[in-house]
C-alpha cells in the first residue's frame, strides 16, 4: 500500500470534521494537477505560470497524457479536435426554444446534455474528445443566440482552438485589434482555467455523478451546475462588481493611498473584500499574476484594470494587518472579470460559461482516469460517504471521535 493511502487509512475523523464540505479529508488521487499552498498550481508537475502563454491545445494534450506532446504529437491533437467539433444542428436548435431570461449557466448545462443526446456512446475517452472538442462551439452559439447577435458561426478548421472560439463568438463592433486582444486573453484565461487539483465543487460532483456510471455529458452538466453557484464559478463576476464599486468610490483618488484608505474603511464597515484569499493557497495565486501580466499587454490603461492591479499591491499588507484572512493575496477572480469587460465581452453574466468552457477540460480528464485507469483499470467505486444519524445534527453533542478513515 502507497504511504499516502496508509495515512488516509489511519486518520480519524473527529467531530469538527463533519459538516464541513469535507475539507482536507483525503478520498483519492488526482493525476492532472495539484494545488500546493506555498507553491501554486501545477499541471502535471508543471508550474501554470509558465505554461500560460502555451498553445492550449498543447496544455489540453499535457493533462489527458500526462506528458509535453511534440511537435507532431501537437499537430496530430490539434487535428483531432478539429475532426470532433461539429456539432449536429439538431442540438445547437434547440438552444432557440430556451427563455432567455434564464442565466446562461442554465444554458450551458442544456448544451452539454443536449450534445450527450446524440453523442454518448459508452465510452469515456471517446466522450471525453467529443465535448471538448465541440464545447468552444457550443459556447459561442449560446453567446450569439441568447445576446441575439444572429445565427451560430460554424467552425474552421484553419483556426487554432481559442482563435476558432473567438471567431465563432462574432462579437458585434468587435474590429480586429479588439478581436486580437480578446483572442490573447482567452488564450491564456482558457489554460489558466483547465484544471484545479481534484477536490474543488464542480470536480468533485462531477466525478462523484460518473462514479455512478453516467455518462460522460450527464457528470459534466453536473459539475456545471456546482459551478454556476456564487460562491463558485460566479466569484469571477462578483469580483468585477467589486472593482467597479471601488473605482466609483475613490474617484479621482485612483492612487495607491486612495485604495488603501478604502480597503480600510469597508475593513471597518464589516463589508466583504473580493478577490483575495483561497482555500489552499497561502500565497498569492500564480493566476493572478499570469492575468495581470496579460493585462499590461492588452489594455494597461483600463480604469478597472488599473485598481485591480492597486488592489493586489496595497490589499495583502492592509488585509494581513487588519483582518484574519490566512491568504491575504489576489486569487484568479481579482483580475478575470475585468479584463474580459477590458477585451470586449462586456455581459458579465456570462463569465462564469467562460469559467466552465476551460474547466470541462480538466474535470473531463480526471473522470477518465476515474472510470478507465483508477484501481488497476477498475475504475472508482460509486460515491458512498458515511452520514452518522442525529435528529439535531450539530446542535447535538457526539464524542468526540466519531469514526475513522
Amino acid at each position: 500500500m502507497k504511504e499516502g493511502a496508509k495515512s488516509a487509512v489511519l486518520m480519524e475523523i473527529t467531530k469538527d470534521q463533519l459538516e464541513t464540505g469535507l475539507r482536507g479529508v483525503p478520498v483519492g488521487y488526482c493525476t492532472t494537477s495539484s494545488v500546493e499552498a506555498d507553491k501554486g498550481l501545477f499541471y502535471v508537475g508543471r508550474p501554470v505560470e509558465e505554461i500560460a502563454n502555451s498553445d492550449p491545445e498543447q496544455v489540453i494534450y499535457l493533462l489527458l497524457n500526462k506528458s509535453w506532446p511534440t511537435a507532431a504529437q501537437s499537430l496530430e491533437f490539434a487535428a483531432l479536435l478539429k475532426a470532433n467539433q461539429g456539432v449536429p444542428r439538431e442540438v445547437l436548435d434547440t438552444f432557440k426554444s430556451l427563455p432567455r431570461t434564464g442565466h446562461p449557466m442554465k444554458w450551458f448545462i442544456h448544451a452539454i446534455n443536449a450534445l450527450g443526446m446524440v453523442g454518448a456512446c459508452g465510452d469515456y475517452r471517446r466522450e471525453c474528445i467529443d465535448l471538448i472538442a465541440k464545447v468552444p462551439v457550443i459556447t459561442a452559439a449560446i453567446f450569439r443566440i441568447r445576446s441575439g447577435w444572429g445565427e451560430p458561426i460554424a467552425p474552421r478548421n484553419d483556426l487554432g482552438y481559442m482563435e476558432n472560439f473567438v471567431y465563432m463568438l462574432g462579437v458585434p463592433g468587435l474590429d480586429a485589434e479588439k478581436s486580437r486582444k480578446l483572442t490573447k486573453l482567452m488564450r491564456v484565461f482558457e489554460v489558466l482555467h483547465f484544471d484545479h487539483g481534484g477536490g474543488n465543487l464542480s470536480t468533485f460532483v462531477g466525478k462523484a455523478v460518473a462514479s455512478g456510471q453516467a455518462d460522460l455529458y450527464e457528470s459534466m452538466a453536473a459539475a456545471m451546475a456546482g459551478l454556476a453557484g456564487p460562491k463558485h464559478g460566479k466569484a469571477n463576476q462578483e469580483c468585477l462588481e467589486f472593482v467597479q464599486e471601488c473605482v466609483a468610490k475613490v474617484g479621482d483618488k485612483l492612487n495607491a493611498e486612495g485604495v488603501s484608505d478604502l480597503i480600510r474603511q469597508r475593513l471597518a464597515n464589516k463589508e466583504l473584500i473580493f478577490g483575495f484569499g483561497h482555500a489552499v493557497l497561502r500565497v498569492e495565486d500564480p493566476r493572478a499574476r499570469a492575468l495581470r501580466a496579460t493585462g499590461e499587454e492588452l489594455c494597461p490603461n483600463d480604469t478597472n484594470f488599473r485598481m485591480v492591479k492597486l488592489l493586489a499591491e496595497v490589499g495583502p499588507p492592509v488585509l494581513a494587518a487588519n483582518s484574519k484572512m490566512a491568504d491575504p493575496y489576489p486569487n484568479v477572480d481579482s483580475a478575470s472579470g475585468s479584463l474580459l469587460m477590458a477585451c470586449g465581452l462586456t455581459d458579465p453574466d456570462y463569465y462564469t460559461v467562460l469559467f466552465g468552457l476551460s474547466r470541462v477540460v480538466g474535470i473531463a480528464a480526471q473522470i477518465v482516469y476515474e472510470r478507465c485507469e483508477a484501481r488497476g483499470g477498475k475504475g472508482t467505486p460509486i460515491v458512498r460517504p458515511k452520514y452518522f444519524y442525529s435528529p439535531q445534527g450539530t446542535a447535538k453533542g457526539e464524542a468526540e471521535i466519531v469514526g475513522s478513515g
